[in-house]
């Protein structure tokens, strides 16, 4: 694997380091090891997919509070996404920037996010289809959405959603 840093600290770029042979390929995508000596989650008791019929769906801005923040592995398993990573944790030095990476099923790339960072995707292929690893188990009281489109982000989405849900469309504006 190659975990590749981002702007924003504890939000990485994993990518496999496929070995191919007649029989196709093989790949690491999770190493405990590797992944607590780069400061990142090691144990992930929750893991979910999100299949989306039509490009243009949109999830997200999504965080789980305190005191149970989850930090997540995200990676497209069929299809690609934009995939968005916003920084809410207070005190740092990329307090409310944000990142985005495609995820790409044939690339097989993954993004980390850390605890404390807001996450959401764009589909950009009909039919795709999102794994994620959640380091903490869902606690819906803690469950937090900010609107997509919020002005204090300015997220450079690559098109407006066709599809969000009512829960994500009606979701407040960030304050600090």
């Amino acid at each position: 694997m190659k975990i590749s840093p981002t702007r924003i600290a504890g939000v990485m770029e994993v990518e496999i380091s496929p070995v191919a042979d007649e029989r196709g390929l093989f790949a690491r995508t999770f190493c405990a090891e590797t992944f607590a000596g780069h400061g990142m989650a090691d144990r992930f008791p929750h893991q979910n997919t999100s299949f989306n019929p039509r490009r243009g769906t949109l999830r997200g801005l999504h965080l789980q509070a305190e005191p149970s923040p989850e930090a997540k592995l995200v990676r497209a398993t069929r299809g690609r996404v934009f995939d968005v990573a916003v920084d809410l944790r207070p005190g740092s030095a990329t307090y409310r920037a944000w990142t985005a990476f495609e995820l790409d099923a044939d690339r097989r790339n993954a993004i980390y996010i850390p605890a404390g960072c807001a996450h959401g995707f764009l589909t950009l292929d009909d039919d795709s289809e999102v794994f994620y690893l959640m380091s903490e188990t869902y606690v819906p009281a803690l469950a937090r959405t900010y609107r997509w489109n919020d002005p204090a982000f300015s997220v450079a989405w690559p098109f407006e959603p066709v599809i969000i849900s009512a829960r994500d469309a009606a979701a407040e504006d960030f304050s600090s």
